[in-house]
């Protein structure tokens, strides 16, 4: 017996001691063999990683205002599997917040896994207000990521230049479009902490700085002068209920855009709520007729050839035919004989039909793509079309005749105003620009944009004289609408038949009425396009509404731009009254009802560029725009009253 249970013992030790190698063996065995892999399955179970996008680069004006910005955001993702309480609670609360129906969110939150986004890139006070809803019902199962959102602190400024970016950092349309893999930052995989549940744990997340990648870009654009340009687009639609419009104004010493506006238009902080046409940079995609702003181009290549000079004589007898067309001139009239700088100026389609003829289809081709046409300018902008453009074979002789006239020929607002510049600058073809500056994110110039010369279309001389003759046109011609009081500046009108949308043929009494110059004549600093698309309400021609544009236009950029003035004493007569702030009892005439001559400063307070902007300008007053975003303090008082024409620095940060 005691042998018995003595054996007993000794295999019961034997199976402790066989049990603790087995174990001690596995434990080794999992501790050097096994170890590593095992660490690298539970950290694959409890890691995510998280693919995180930096701040794109900010778009700025030429003076360094903000037009494109990024900003960290909240955005609300959801772990279904983990959501307590039920999917249409939670839902009722979430929706009235994240401005979604209560049924989209619902579907989100059932549709199982650890992860689906129910709301992205939400504005702070949104978010503020989501996290209060969690916080009051103790939900679970909701969390915030941070991302970085494109804001666009002018709202529709430059809307169809800048362009809009997508949900995902794409740009998708205009310069954030041209430039994206410039702009847009570095994405970085960012290993995200889990619980067991598959849902990040939120100090693993928001441990992670993004730090700012991309390229800031530096445009040539004047956030002062696109605004006035908006302004005036805003007052040519409500006055001509125009189906569209446009204006640009350039530098036509240096090629750059110093300005383009379209109309329609579209705020680009909500682009999705606009008509995909809204988004179009109609300056350089609308391909239109020009007209007699073509013109311009015929004499400097008739001046080219010594085919004519100002003085030389010709005779009008209102209409000429040309291979069984019958082509007249705008106003049907008969001029009898005149001279060309005549023919010029009041725009006669016989005399320049004469010269089309003259020049012939080869020579008038040539000198149309000496000027740029019939091709794109190489600006920067996406979406620039090439124009139409004959072919010199193809062409018959009635085509040369109306191609002389500003039809059988379409080109873009861009390349008319390339090509009007190139006058101004004595001959010489400039490649238009908008891109001036791109800097790295430490601030280092990475390029700098300089003036491109493309080729001398015309000699100095020609320019000279057809720069006379366009001066000539805005003094005593149908340009004088168009003056721009102190200054001696060069244009020309335009009026032209409207094609149809399908590209066949007119459409009866449509028409594109436009307007273009530049000034001071002697030393160019500035040219500017206006085009007018279909106005209605009678007046049609671009010496009525165009050239009116143009001049309030003008009048504006020559004080932003510090022009000096050729004739200061045809300038109004200076300021009397100092516009010094006053006490609101001191201002003893209401706001709605100021005396002759006089003005009242509005109230400008919370309001952004364009808002204040609209008040000054309803009040009679000039607005200088300082910095961009919300207006945080003006120049004078609110209730100040001054003399009519008074400028009023208004100054801007952002919100």
């Amino acid at each position: 017996m005691v042998v018995l249970v003595q054996k007993r013992i000794i295999l019961l030790l034997v199976g402790l001691l066989l049990s603790f190698v087995v174990i001690t063996g596995r434990i080794a065995w999992v501790q050097f063999v096994d170890g590593k892999q095992m660490v690298e399955r539970i950290q694959f179970q409890l890691v995510d990683k998280w693919k995180l996008q930096s701040p794109r680069g900010t778009i700025y004006d030429r003076n360094g205002k903000e037009l494109a910005v990024s900003r960290m955001t909240k955005s609300l993702y959801a772990n279904p599997s983990h959501l307590n309480p039920d999917p249409d609670t939670v839902a009722a609360w979430l929706a009235p917040v994240l401005d979604l129906k209560q049924a989209v969110i619902k579907a989100r939150l059932e549709q199982g896994g650890s992860f689906v986004w129910l709301k992205r890139m939400l504005e702070p006070e949104k978010s503020q207000a989501v996290t209060a809803i969690i916080k009051e019902h103790q939900i679970k199962g909701l969390a915030f990521i941070e991302e970085s959102k494109r804001y666009y602190p002018n709202d529709g400024l430059a809307a169809q230049t800048l362009g809009f970016v997508g949900t995902d950092d794409v740009g998708l349309d205009g310069i954030e479009r041209a430039l994206d893999k410039v702009i847009k930052g570095k994405q970085t995989e960012q290993a995200v902490e889990t619980d067991s549940y598959g849902t990040p744990i939120f100090k693993s997340i928001f441990s992670y700085t993004p730090r700012k990648e991309g390229k800031s870009v530096y445009l040539t654009l004047d956030l002062g002068i696109q605004f006035v340009v908006e302004q005036n687009l805003d007052k040519i639609m409500a006055t001509t209920h125009a189906r569209s419009a446009t204006v640009i104004i350039m530098n036509p010493r240096t090629g750059e855009i110093l300005a383009i506006g379209n109309r329609p238009g579209y705020n680009p902080n909500e682009f999705y709520r606009y008509n995909e046409k809204d988004w179009k940079n109609r300056a350089v995609s609308f391909i239109y007729e020009p007209g007699s702003t073509f013109k311009t181009v015929v004499a400097a290549a008739a001046v080219q050839e010594n085919l004519i000079r100002p003085e030389d004589r010709f005779y009008d007898k209102g209409f000429v035919e040309v291979s069984g067309r019958r082509i007249q001139n705008w106003n049907g009239e008969s001029y009898g004989n005149i001279s060309f700088l005549k023919v010029f100026e009041d725009s006669i389609n016989t005399g320049f039909v004469h010269i089309g003829l003259k020049l012939g289809a080869a020579r008038l081709n040539h000198y149309a793509e000496m000027f740029g046409f019939g091709q794109t300018t190489g600006s920067g902008l996406p979406g620039e079309e090439n124009g139409i453009l004959f072919k010199t074979e193809d062409m018959r002789a009635s085509d040369v005749a109306t191609m002389a006239i500003g039809q059988s020929i379409a080109c873009t607002p861009l390349q008319l105003l390339t090509a009007v510049s190139a006058i101004a600058n004595d001959g010489v073809l400039l490649k238009p620009y908008i891109v001036k500056e791109i800097d790295n994110a430490d601030g280092t110039v990475e390029s700098r944009t300089t003036t491109q010369v493309v080729r001398q279309a015309v000699s100095p001389e020609a320019a000279h004289i057809v720069k006379y003759m366009m001066e000539k046109e805005m003094e005593e011609g149908g340009g004088k609408a168009g003056t721009v009081k102190g200054y001696l500046f060069g244009g020309k009108t335009g009026t032209a038949q409207r094609l149809n949308d399908n590209g066949s043929g007119y459409e009866a009494g449509h028409y594109i009425s436009s307007f273009v110059g530049f000034g001071p004549v002697e030393n160019p600093q500035v040219a500017a396009l206006v085009v007018i698309d279909d106005p209605q309400g009678g007046l049609f021609y671009g010496s009525e509404i165009a050239a009116p544009a143009f001049r309030d236009i003008m009048t504006q950029v020559v004080r932003l731009l510090n022009i000096p003035p050729d004739n200061p004493q045809t300038l109004p007569a200076p300021e009397t009254d100092q516009p010094v702030p006053a006490a609101p009892a001191a201002a003893a005439i209401p706001a709605e009802s100021p005396p002759p001559g006089k003005a009242v400063v509005p109230n400008l307070a919370g309001t952004t560029i364009r808002e204040a902007g609209e008040l000054l300008n309803k009040a009679g007053l000039a607005f200088v725009p300082q910095g961009t975003g919300v207006m945080v303090r003006q120049s004078m008082p609110p209730g100040t009253v001054v003399q009519a024409g008074t400028e009023v620095t208004v100054y801007f940060e952002p919100r």
